[in-house]
């Protein structure tokens, strides 16, 4: 496995404990795991992350916004999803996103379950 599969395969299992209803950022993943300069590549492995079951559509960018909607399928998918959630959503946007945001660094994790 290499080294960004290897990253990837760890930010699916903390993309995969954000509750239902609740959102995170790239850059919260990537301090999580011990790489706060890797938001990008958090991005990248959620713009690959389709065919896994990973619930994407709950991350987005440091102010909310819904920057990777463009990597699902449809054009308002995304916002569908969280709007499903109960997020609300308007022009491109999390409304209250300071208290829909989950923080992963509180979730700690054993590092041998990453």
């Amino acid at each position: 496995m290499s080294k960004n599969q290897n990253f990837f395969e760890r930010v699916y299992k903390v993309a995969k404990l954000i509750p239902h209803g609740r959102v995170t950022s790239y850059g919260a993943i990537a301090t999580y795991l011990g790489a706060a300069r890797s938001a990008r590549m958090v991005g990248w492995a959620m713009n690959n992350s389709h065919s896994k079951n990973i619930p994407a559509h709950r991350v987005v960018n440091r102010i909310g916004l819904l920057t990777g909607k463009q990597h699902f399928d449809g054009t308002n998918l995304m916002q569908q999803l969280l709007e499903n959630e109960g997020i609300v959503v308007f022009e491109n946007q999390i409304q209250d996103f300071k208290t829909v945001f989950w923080n992963p660094i509180n979730e700690l994790l054993p590092e041998e379950d990453l």
